[in-house]
């Protein structure tokens, strides 16, 4: 669909403006509550504050728009999720991927 914004009055530009503002908010909470369900509390997740060291923690909390983690060294962040990665030791296994999964595990 194309529209020739040079034929639309200044209130029909300002709907339209408020309508594209709308979707690209909805849009970006989209993308961050789906990459906020790539966690769970607890994970142990490392990430990289602007001009310091890495620093590594457990997802303790979600927030609206962050997760909180608490490091190591004690410190509570509450950072964006799209700016986590998950830690996995070398000798545990990745979460399971299916319920059923889960329940054969316990069932052991």
């Amino acid at each position: 669909m194309k529209i020739d914004i040079e034929k639309l009055t200044e209130q029909e530009l300002l709907d339209l403006n408020r309508k594209i503002i709308e979707r690209l908010k909805f849009l970006s909470r989209e993308r961050r509550h789906a990459k906020m369900l790539e966690f769970s509390i607890g994970d142990k997740v490392r990430f990289q504050p602007p001009d310091q060291e890495e620093k590594k923690g457990i997802l303790v909390k979600y927030n609206k728009k962050t997760v909180s983690v608490v490091t190591e060294t004690g410190e509570s962040w509450n950072v964006a999720p799209q700016l986590l990665s998950k830690i996995v030791a070398p000798n545990e296994k990745a979460a399971p991927s299916s319920i059923m999964e889960v329940i054969r595990k316990i069932g052991r």
